[in-house]
């Protein structure tokens, strides 16, 4: 990925990748309104491309959050421990994992010993949404970049229900029954909050929330 250095970096990659996930959306917003039988197709791909861009834009702005982050050149001491985390989570998961003394130590005195070095966070597969970005999924990586998902949790049961069951009710063959005027309702919900999404995103990034506050480094 591409150096983000800047705010004005972020949110030119965060527009850019929000604006052609709305024109795909709007197309078959359009094609659900039309008379006859072709509606019920235009309806049915069109929640099925929802979801592809529900799930591809918060996985795709939150790698691009993370870059942003990680190209401020902060040590890991300066990080919140959820960002310092991907960069260290390699030698986390040894002293999870292994059952060996000196591995342990090895690994202890790896994080610690490096507190004070510029951070480098492993964006590479950071962020999973498993391939069925439910709400549980979405918090989890919401909480992983410190954004807060308290707004969300009203639109929860309308992730899970309206957009990923539908969805995956198509993606096996089933019937949806679902008219234009729901499926444009529903098109307005997901791309509100794929919108508050990418505004958390860019206040955190103002805000520099990602820094650990001054009171905890010293």
């Amino acid at each position: 990925m591409a150096k983000i250095r800047t705010l004005v970096e972020l949110q030119a990659a965060l527009d850019e990748e929000m604006s052609w996930r709305v024109k795909e959306i709007m197309t078959f917003r359009v094609g659900s309104k039309k008379n006859g039988v072709e509606r019920r197709y235009y309806i049915r791909a069109g929640v099925t491309l929802m979801y592809a861009h529900w799930e591809g834009f918060i996985k795709k702005s939150s790698e691009t959050y993370l870059c942003y982050v990680n190209d401020q050149n902060l040590t890991y001491r300066n990080l919140k421990s959820c960002f310092a985390i991907f960069g260290l989570k390699g030698k986390l998961n040894s002293l999870n994992e292994s059952r060996k003394s000196k591995s342990n130590i090895v690994a202890f005195d790896f994080i610690v010993g490096n507190l004070d070095k510029v951070a480098n966070l492993s964006l590479s597969a950071a962020i999973d949404t498993e391939s069925n970005l439910t709400s549980k999924v979405f918090t989890n990586i919401a909480t992983s970049i410190d954004i807060d998902t308290l707004e969300y949790q009203t639109k929860f049961n309308l992730i899970d229900e309206s957009l990923v069951n539908r969805r995956n009710k198509i993606a096996h063959g089933e019937y949806l029954d679902l008219d234009g005027k729901e499926f444009g309702e529903l098109s307005d919900e997901i791309l509100n909050l794929m919108r508050n999404y990418k505004r958390d995103l860019e206040n955190a990034a103002s805000l520099a929330t990602y820094r650990r506050p001054i009171s905890a480094v010293n």
